[in-house]
């Protein structure tokens, strides 16, 4: 493809000149080859212009910068090349990739998910209910990539536009008519999907998180917002929010205004609501109410964030053009999402949980959830938790608090310390978890930790493995090394005489 139909429809340009073919587009100076378009651009930690010239050294014949001191300098490397300055990068960087990949967007239904709690549950439900009527689809979000049902890692919870896009291509040159993602608020704040309409957008809830990022809840409120309010693209066909969150009563607003039809849902609130709950640990049932009438849902997830997370996904399958039947097949047909109340079992008296909780409000439902099952065995909340380094230190306490008014015993230990001393950062922890008088031992190794808190356990106990749930590393500050929360909790209860076959669903 030539550089100038690749131009085409870029806003912005300020200045341009010549013209190449372009076998590849990257903004990532490594990935480059001999054909590439490099798009130069001003990201939060790094500027892609500092890595003009090793990009021309790897093949480079074509640079779109946003720097205009850069495109001032770009003859010193090469003066063949095709050039051109752009106001910003990355809604430069989404078109010039869209017109490479041939607008795959374009060809599939988008179904967005933003909030901080939630996220990956709902998409991975909605996925289920698309793929259970025979859909084809392609998956984005936190655990996993799925392209027309083909697993693939996930670097990123929401990738760049140009990563993003070249995943679409791969849907829909399988088939793919549908695409179900997770959109991070950092993603909405630094325009990743800048110019991908969504038909469906889903906000899940919104609770202190990426503070050391957004600084004001505020901000972080106005960074999802971004997915609803037409700023980015066009606006959505539906917006489906949950109207028991204060935030989503204001997003409803926001929606309605710009000109989204929305489908509110709440446990008990809103047009999609669910009624006769039955709940226990290996699954539940309840009725969702719509306005066209009962729906029954059956699932082997359980909990109450997991019927918010079951109304929002049917809510935005019915409006996905679903039919009632459909969406109770869809619903039973997921029967876990990796790290999200995901229960190791090999045959022990006792629960054990893997789960993703890494704030304090998903902490506080998590023990809740616990609480409600250790009501009908006479047993204890074992809680073990710890608190990301690098990451707003002013959560630590409140995590710490949360843990401890939801639990009987808590194991504190770390979570991704990265540079951080671990000591440190339990340190920061503690003031909120002593203020509950809930017992607890600080252990910072995670491996010692997961066997305290499964040595710990009695018969009708439920141990809480909570903050890493789906992740396989743990990062420290030498790089990142293999773990897996749900592994060494296998090898603790085998370590305890426990030989059933694992069992994780």
């Amino acid at each position: 493809m030539k550089f100038d139909e690749l131009l085409s429809g870029v806003e912005f340009v300020l200045r341009r000149g010549g013209d190449t073919e372009i076998s590849g587009v990257e903004y990532d100076s490594r990935r480059v080859r001999p054909g590439s378009l490099f798009v130069a651009m001003k990201g939060g930690t790094t500027d892609g212009n500092q890595y003009l010239k090793k990009a021309i050294a790897a093949g480079a014949v074509a640079v779109v910068t946003d720097s205009g001191e850069a495109f001032d300098h770009l003859e010193i490397y090469a003066s063949d090349l095709a050039v051109a300055e752009v106001e910003r990068g990355r809604p430069a960087l989404e078109a010039l990739s869209a017109n490479f990949f041939r607008h795959p967007e374009k060809k599939l239904a988008l179904s967005g998910v933003t909030g901080t709690n939630g996220k990956t549950t709902t998409a991975f439900l909605l996925d289920a209910m698309l793929n259970a009527v025979g859909r084809t689809t392609v998956l984005v979000g936190t655990i996993e990539y799925h392209v027309a049902g083909e697993v693939r890692p996930s670097p990123h919870t929401t990738p760049e536009s140009r990563d993003l896009l070249e995943l679409f291509a791969a849907g829909v040159a399988a088939g793919a008519t549908e695409a179900v993602m997770e959109v991070s608020s950092h993603a909405l704040q630094q325009g990743r999907v800048f110019g991908i309409g969504f038909d469906v957008a889903i906000f899940t809830n919104l609770t202190r998180d990426h503070l050391d990022y957004h600084r004001t809840m505020e901000k972080y409120f106005s960074a999802k917002a971004k997915l609803f309010d037409g700023s980015q693209a066009a606006v959505p066909r539906v917006a489906v929010l949950n109207i028991e969150d204060p935030y989503g009563v204001r997003l409803a607003e926001i929606a309605r205004a710009a000109g989204s039809e929305v489908f509110a849902y709440g446990l008990q609130q809103g047009d999609f609501r669910a009624d006769d709950l039955q709940m226990a640990p290996n699954g539940m049932s309840f009725s969702m109410q719509t306005p066209g009438g009962s729906i029954p849902i059956r699932t082997r997830l359980t909990g109450r964030v997991n019927v918010q997370n079951l109304l929002a996904a049917a809510a935005a399958a019915l409006a996905r053009g679903l039919k009632p039947q459909q969406v109770t097949e869809g619903a039973a047909a997921l029967a876990c999402v990796p790290g999200r109340f995901q229960t190791v079992d090999r045959g022990q008296p006792f629960t054990v949980v893997v789960d993703y909780a890494h704030t304090d409000d998903a902490l506080r439902n998590l023990t809740a959830l616990a609480r409600e099952f250790v009501a009908t065995t006479g047993g204890r909340v074992i809680t073990l938790f710890g608190c990301g380094g690098d990451r707003d230190r002013t959560k630590r306490p409140l995590m710490g608090r949360a843990a401890g008014e939801g639990s009987d015993f808590v194991v504190l230990t770390s979570d991704n310390p990265r540079s951080e001393e671990p000591e440190a950062i339990l340190a920061d922890v503690l003031p909120g978890l002593q203020q509950t008088g809930v017992e607890y031992q600080a252990e910072p190794d995670r491996t010692r930790a997961i066997h305290l808190a499964v040595n710990a356990a009695r018969a009708g106990d439920i141990v809480l493995l909570a903050g890493k749930g789906h992740e396989k590393v743990q990062i420290l500050a030498g790089g990142a090394v293999p773990f897996e929360d749900a592994a060494v909790a296998s090898q603790a209860l085998a370590d305890l005489g426990y030989s059933a076959e694992a069992v994780q669903r």
